[in-house]
């Protein structure tokens, strides 16, 4: 039986902007637009008859675009895509927080959703209010919220502060609660944003783990996250999304391999630039990468057992000392394969203004990686223990491929990370 069926769903919204004087677009801010809007009606008021100098502009943005599938109850749906795909929309219109433009969306049930920090408490209210209101506004009696409420609050983790009002919370422990009130009153739906990665390591596989326990008990999950390894361990079916509509929809790992390609291609595209991909937002601008090759091409495929050399081309504003890289290399579940830092080889770089050149030779020595694809996430430091002054994240490195794996008498598809360039077998009496 289906819970959710989501039938040509559209989302479209008007983005105002004025032109400049040589006609491009110039794109307003909220405090724009109530300035322009002001100005527009005093000089209504002044000059009655004259026509609107602003010269402003509506364009239709199509978030979501012909959006159609259907959940099961007790599925458990990984939403996948970049940034700016539509998943949040998408998560929005299924928790009735925004009205579709076009289509329609039938829903069995009660759902809970967190979407982002701040979403569904009330900031004056402490944590023990808030869990009794949240479990009004999905329907519950007090006496079903007091039977959960111990459960609650030992799983969140914020005893002593119950009494507190929320908006003197941190970001942990206001996700800590808003997870744990809607995972433990019992909606027939769940629904849950990347915001779980506010959360500490042991929070986050704590929150995995009841997410697994609402599925077993029939109930639907909906998991939106950039954390691969969690989707895959978490979802049975993903969909993929793209420019605000579907491009794949099928088994989790399918999907997620899917999207990793779809990387991929967009790295051999004759317009890329490492800015295609996620960077951490940073107010620190005096460094960052503007290049990253791999054996001396954007991506490489490289045979196994190989040297696998990373220049990165790191452009300053001022002059630098002491600077250090943090290398992680990923595989296609977002796992850490391995973490290299610069200052483990004690290698720290002075830094000129302008465009610096560093290279990173790894030899595979040993352990070979396993063939398959492999993904980095660098971050560069002006002090070592501060903050990174810029984070390219999952950037689509290299590729191991299955060349030489005769010689080397392995099969390709054995489970695993490494492969042992040499172990000794021993038969001893």
């Amino acid at each position: 039986m289906n819970v959710i069926k989501v039938e040509n769903l559209g989302k479209r919204y008007l983005i105002g902007h004025d032109k400049k004087a040589d006609g491009a677009f110039r794109y307003n801010s909220i405090r724009d637009s109530i300035y322009h809007s002001m100005r527009g009606v005093f000089q209504k008021i002044r000059h009655p008859l004259s026509p609107n100098k602003e010269n402003i502009t509506l364009e239709e943005f199509w978030a979501l675009q012909d959006i159609n599938f259907e959940i099961n109850q007790g599925d458990k749906v990984g939403i996948i895509g970049p940034n700016g795909a539509g998943k949040t929309t998408l998560l929005k219109l299924l928790s009735r927080i925004t009205h579709p433009t076009t289509g329609s969306i039938k829903i069995k049930g009660r759902i809970a959703s967190l979407l982002e920090v701040g979403t569904g408490f009330h900031q004056e209210l402490s944590g023990r209010e808030n869990i009794y209101l949240n479990g009004a506004i999905l329907g519950m009696r007090r006496l079903e919220i007091r039977k959960k409420f111990d459960e609650i609050v030992a799983f969140a983790e914020v005893e002593k502060f119950l009494d507190t009002p929320v908006k003197r919370y941190s970001s942990g422990m206001y996700v800590r609660l808003a997870f744990a009130v809607a995972a433990h009153l019992e909606p027939e739906i769940l629904i849950v944003d990347e915001v779980l990665a506010v959360g500490d390591a042991a929070f986050q596989k704590k929150s995995l783990g009841k997410m697994e326990d609402v599925s077993k008990e029939g109930r639907t999950v909906i998991f939106v996250s950039h954390n691969m390894l969690a989707m895959s361990k978490l979802c049975e079916n993903a969909i993929l999304l793209n420019k605000g509509r579907i491009q794949k929809q099928d088994r989790v790992n399918l999907v997620i391999d899917e999207y990793f390609s779809k990387l991929y291609r967009t790295i051999e595209s004759e317009n890329f630039t490492i800015d295609n991909f996620r960077r951490e937002p940073n107010e620190q601008k005096e460094i960052k990468f503007v290049d990253i090759t791999i054996n001396n091409k954007p991506h490489a495929s490289i045979d196994i057992g190989n040297n696998i050399d990373i220049h990165f081309k790191i452009n300053s504003m001022i002059n630098l000392q002491h600077v250090n890289i943090t290398i992680q290399i990923l595989n296609n579940l977002g796992e850490i394969v391995t973490t290299i830092l610069s200052m483990d080889s004690e290698n720290s770089f002075n830094i000129s203004k302008g465009i610096n050149s560093i290279q990173c030779s790894i030899e595979q020595i040993g352990l070979y990686l396993m063939p398959g694809k492999y993904y980095i996430t660098a971050g560069i430091n002006k002090v070592i223990g501060s903050k990174a002054c810029d984070v390219i994240v999952n950037y689509p490195a290299f590729e191991i491929n299955n060349t030489g794996l005769n010689s080397l008498s392995i099969r390709h598809d054995r489970p695993g990370v490494f492969y042992h360039k040499k172990i000794n077998w021993n038969k001893r009496d």
